[in-house]
């Protein structure tokens, strides 16, 4: 391999290692253990970690460095694994000297409770934007993933990069995802849309979206208050290459992620079209007049 693999070359070579973490994530689902919460986290679904996250973090590790191992790897549970020593640095590097992330479990509360939208999220991630990402739901036996100005496509686990097809969000249901801390803007949308507040709604009983309902057309458009490098970012990436709007929560452009602190973007906006996507502006300007 060469020692500056592209994006391509990266998920590609990944892309059966990811296969059969998500064959295991499927497996244990019923019976996952529960390890101690995540400490210093600001809620219940932050805090979540199981077996799962350590198992599969640990198996792409070993899969990373003996493919690439040089690379740059950040992973959700860096601070847990004993093969973060191993790689040569978890920071954005210079353009060119990728990063990969990795959240093993992005959802995992909904994995607890026996949902099934969670994902296996990887990126790859420039000193400006990201360069790809590949996102696996296992129980719903499909894959996104997206290069640079390529676009998206979706694919079944059974088929490879090259047997994907383009991807485009068209209709979706007329609901807003409102994150954590983002209630405040559901009375000025709630006469447009029905409003699914993650902090207020969340059911262990009962599936309801998450971001990734984007893609499913689930959700017309979201609004979170930071978008983490591993998972929020990630998806909002495969979504603007999917076709949405994609901005900060005052409809500016994102910022280069070299200028971002602690791995994540500020507040965003992801929205399947233009109207939604100034409806959720105009909520933010009327909560702040």
């Amino acid at each position: 391999m060469s020692t500056t693999p592209t994006p391509r070359q990266i998920i590609k070579t990944l892309l059966p290692h990811l296969k059969v973490a998500a064959a295991y994530a499927r497996q244990i689902q019923p019976r996952i253990a529960v390890l101690p919460a995540k400490e210093k986290r600001d809620n219940f679904f932050s805090a979540a970690l199981t077996d799962a996250d350590l198992a599969i973090q640990n198996f792409v590790e070993v899969a990373l460095l003996g493919s690439f191992p040089n690379v740059r790897f950040y992973g959700e549970e860096h601070e847990s694994s004993s093969n973060t020593k191993y790689f040569r640095s978890i920071e954005l590097g210079s353009h060119g000297d990728y990063l990969v992330t990795l959240d093993p479990i992005d959802g995992t509360q909904f994995y607890l409770d026996g949902h099934s939208n969670y994902q296996i999220i990887l990126s790859i991630l420039n000193t400006d934007d990201f360069e790809a990402v590949l996102a696996i739901s296992p129980s719903e036996n499909v894959y996104f993933y997206a290069l640079r100005g390529e676009g998206a496509f979706k694919g079944k686990l059974d088929l490879d990069l090259e047997a994907c097809t383009p991807f485009k969000i068209a209709d979706s249901q007329p609901n807003i995802l409102l994150g954590w801390d983002m209630s405040y803007l559901a009375p000025a949308l709630k006469e447009k849309y029905h409003i699914i507040d993650i902090g207020k709604t969340y059911s262990r009983e009962m599936q309801i979206p998450n971001l990734n309902g984007i893609f499913s057309g689930d959700i017309a458009g979201a609004a979170i208050r930071s978008g983490n490098f591993i998972d929020g970012a990630s998806l909002a990436f495969l979504a603007r290459e999917a076709g949405c709007i994609v901005t900060t929560l005052d409809g500016s452009s994102l910022p280069p992620l070299h200028t971002c602190k602690n791995y994540r973007l500020p507040g965003l906006i992801v929205a399947t079209s233009p109207s939604v996507h100034q409806h959720l502006i105009e909520a933010g300007q009327i909560t702040v007049n």
